[in-house]
């Protein structure tokens, strides 16, 4: 024996109702035995209540209303019932809404709504909607009966919320099969007293409804069948990688349900679980979903936790008062005060010290508490044991809560919860876990609560794919290359690193695009283009704070000076920054540190390895040497691809006027080749490494040695600076011919030690690790007092947006690793 319980969207219109029926049909085929239980039509129930409230207010438009609800059903008829035995089930359907209207009508004419009238009015939805169906069934050859729980279901008169006397009613279930072999069509969530009063069964009734003859009769399994593929790890209106817990137990789901998730009530499933029965939650529209079996136990899972839920809206009270620590008795007046004045709390939460105690309520119920408690303690509160301002409401606050019986044989769950939080830069308010180890519950603004939804749900279920979030400005050729190398790299990431990384955000010269499901990176210039709209970068950054997604990343892949002022907002707001941007780190020391300040502070990521020769492990060295204990006594560098080029050319048999115009005609100086040559590029970026090895320099404080004569560097243009390096063609000779007569060749080094940052040319030897450098490569030598006899040396290119963007790439996948 099988029960079936249909929800209000899956008997919410003709297409769902078919498909209702299909489902009945099957099971029938394959010869089980059913009973189903039907709520109202998607929205009656709230429709109805509120054309009660305007009866009673003597609202005359209450008509029009009801004939919409009227009509509704009649266009369900006419949908599922063939024209010739319409008028039959258009009879019955009539005779309940006159019935209806006379309700309506007594109503209107005291002026008044009572919870037992209430009761009678709402009934109407179910009864209407199975009418309908059975009528349906009927009309398709199915031997179907209508069956009016009230006639069955004998409960007390609580009205609104009542009672069921299952001695009763259960031996009413029984008698009443054994008279028949029809299926029966039962009418959920309603009931009636002793004297055939109807009364109904409150939150989750048709849910309930299902669970009393599934109990009563012994059934094998309860269906629960709804618009979702069962119960879910997260709600997937707020977490897209969200997907169907296969089994939960009894506990879990109470848990669940208590704190936001609404698939099913638990309570009203107790007479099914009393009895061991499991229950099925399987979605209408969606037969081939093996749905979520709840039981009194459940399968292992590789998980700590079995799901998260929250209850988007609270509001938190907090008491607090120096005359409370020690004081017996305080907890008990504080919540008999909220229980007389039927003050529902959520969670509580007491420190230690018994200090304070703050607790959740619903936010309607608020001020009525503070009006409450401030007259429950008026004599604490006069007397200066509890403070003045002792009893505060905080509202737009939200709680989450991650359920589970795997906690109970985990380690470090609540780490990951509170460290996800942090690396989100989400503040925990208060904080409330059972000895039980079921479940731990958080509460925090409510604006954070998607962000803090996504950032928990990506910690614990990792073997579903993460993401993260990334912003970016600049799309020329770093950023462009970047967005191909990440789109080329995607389903390695997706398949091997189980981490989706989305571009949220684009933006360029004054046009951005955001989207936060994604911007497809095969259309990314199309989508800019197209859908992009005129921006600025406060602009852009400003909307990267209004997403607040979790696990975000911007990164600047362009060189404005101006744009540094942005970075401290977005590590603010636990944004974390990647750049090749040097402007930040080379600006003066007191921005250099506020920077990794704000970063440390916020638990965000400040990502600049591209800063210093493209996509070499230049600053994850000093950074790993320095965390590690080790000291720098010397670094020497060649940290300029266009000089590497030119000094590496410069060889006997060619003359420096010559190379310095192939160096331009290659692209690798700047349009005013005295801009590479002056050094002033190679001094950002000594001064960066010497930051980083912790010595606070400044800009002026780099000894630049010039490389060029006085008359190149005061030529008016580029061509009379070439003119003026041809003139002086004697001066570069003689230090070829120099380092030549020597044995040694000519290069431009940066150097820090003792202290001091100094650039100049220099010659080395062969025992030099720089003396065979070629093309346009980089090349530091790190001397520490662990790397002294032989130094530490990195080597490769240094420049070109392939490496600097597979540097970008690589500190982003360092921040999706810390994220994790």
């Amino acid at each position: 024996m099988k029960v079936l319980k249909f929800g209000g969207t899956s008997c919410g219109s003709v297409e769902s109702i078919q498909q209702l029926i299909q489902i009945l049909q099957d099971n029938i085929a394959k010869g089980e035995r059913i009973a189903v239980v039907y709520s109202a039509m998607g929205g009656v129930t709230n429709k109805l209540i509120e054309i009660g409230r305007m009866a009673a207010k003597g609202n005359a438009e209450y008509f029009d209303a009801l004939k919409a609800v009227e009509d509704q059903h009649f266009a369900a008829i006419r949908g599922l019932i063939d024209i010739k035995n319409q008028s039959s089930s258009i009879a019955k359907v009539r005779g309940l809404v006159n019935e209806l209207e006379d309700l309506l009508k007594g109503i209107s004419l005291i002026r008044e709504m009572s919870a037992r009238t209430l009761d009678l009015l709402m009934s109407f939805g179910e009864r209407l909607s199975t009418t309908i169906i059975t009528e349906a069934l009927k009309g398709r050859g199915v031997k179907a009966e209508f069956c009016d729980a009230r006639n069955l279901v004998h409960t007390n008169d609580h009205f609104g919320y009542a009672e069921v006397d299952f001695a009763v009613t259960d031996a009413q279930i029984l008698s009443h099969f054994a008279k028949t072999d029809a299926l029966q069509c039962i009418t959920g969530f309603i009931g009636s007293t002793a004297e055939g009063i109807t009364t109904t069964l409150g939150r989750g009734g048709s849910d309930y409804t299902g669970s009393i003859f599934g109990a009563a009769l012994d059934a094998d399994v309860i269906e629960i069948w709804t618009d979702v593929d069962g119960m879910m790890t997260a709600d997937p209106r707020k977490v897209s990688n969200a997907f169907t817990i296969p089994t939960i137990t009894y506990a879990e789901a109470m848990e669940l349900s208590h704190f936001g998730a609404k698939v099913i009530y638990p309570p009203s499933l107790q007479p099914a679980f009393v009895k061991n029965i499991p229950i099925k939650v399987l979605n209408t529209f969606n037969t081939s979903s093996a749905g979520t079996t709840v039981h009194n136990t459940s399968d292992e899972t590789p998980f700590a936790i079995t799901g998260i839920s929250s209850i988007d809206d609270i509001a938190l009270v907090n008491v607090q008062g120096s005359g409370l620590i020690g004081v017996a008795g305080v907890s008990a007046r504080l919540f008999s005060a909220l229980s007389r004045h039927k003050i529902s709390v959520i969670l509580i939460s007491q420190a230690s010290s018994e200090h304070s105690i703050c607790f959740a309520i619903d936010p309607k119920n608020a001020d009525h508490a503070k009006e409450v408690l401030d007259q429950v303690f008026a004599p604490e509160i006069n007397a200066g044991n509890i403070d003045r301002d002792g009893i505060q409401i905080q509202k737009n606050v939200s709680i989450i809560a991650i359920v589970g019986e795997g906690m109970r044989r985990s380690t470090g769950v609540s780490g990951k919860l509170f460290t996800a939080l942090g690396k989100n830069g989400i503040n925990v308010i208060a904080t409330a876990q059972g000895s039980s180890e079921l479940n731990i519950s958080v509460v925090i603004q409510k604006n954070d609560l998607s962000k803090a939804l996504n950032a928990i749900h990506g910690v614990f279920f990792q073997s579903e794919v993460r993401s993260l979030n990334l912003f970016i400005v600049g799309t020329g050729l770093i950023g462009s290359t970047f967005l191909r190398q990440l789109a080329a790299q995607s389903d390695y990431l997706a398949k091997e690193k189980l981490l989706k990384v989305n571009v949220v955000g684009l933006a360029r010269s004054k046009k951005m695009y955001l989207n936060p499901e994604g911007i497809p990176l095969e259309s990314w210039q199309k989508d800019l283009e197209e859908n992009g709209k005129t921006t600025s970068v406060s602009a852009f950054v400003q909307r990267i704070r209004e997403f607040n997604l979790p696990n975000s990343v911007f990164i600047d892949c362009t060189s404005d000076k101006d744009i540094i002022q942005y970075y401290f907002p977005l590590l603010d707001a636990s944004v974390s920054v990647v750049t090749p941007n040097k402007v930040a780190n080379s600006s003066s020391y007191a921005e250099y540190r506020r920077l990794q300040q704000t970063a440390v502070r916020k638990g965000v990521k400040f990502l600049y390895e591209t800063n210093v020769g493209a996509g070499l492990p230049i600053i994850n060295t000093i950074q790993g040497l320095m965390s590690s204990g080790d000291k720098f006594v010397k670094i020497e560098a060649i940290l300029s691809g266009t000089l590497s080029f030119i000094f590496n050319s410069f060889v006997p048999g060619t003359r420096f006027v010559d190379i310095v115009r192939e160096a331009k005609v290659k692209g690798y100086t700047e349009p005013d080749p005295r801009d590479d040559l002056s050094g002033l590029d190679v001094a950002r970026k000594i001064l960066i490494l010497a930051r980083e090895t912790g010595v606070a320099l400044e800009m002026s404080d780099i000894q630049i040695a010039p490389i060029l004569p006085e008359n190149c560097l005061q030529a008016p243009t580029v061509d009379a600076f070439f003119t003026e390096v041809e003139n002086s063609d004697d001066y570069f000779g003689s230090l070829l011919q120099d380092a030549t007569e020597k044995g040694e060749k000519l290069r431009y080094i940066a150097t820090l030690e003792n202290g001091k940052a100094t650039l100049q040319l220099r010659t080395v030897d062969a025992d030099h690790p720089f003396y065979s450098l070629s093309g346009a490569d980089n090349i530091v030598s790190f001397t520490t007092e662990r790397y002294n006899t032989r130094p530490l040396v990195v080597k490769g290119p240094g420049a070109g947006a392939e490496v600097t963007a597979s540097g970008v790439f690589a500190d982003v996948m360092s921040i999706s690793s810390y994220l994790a």
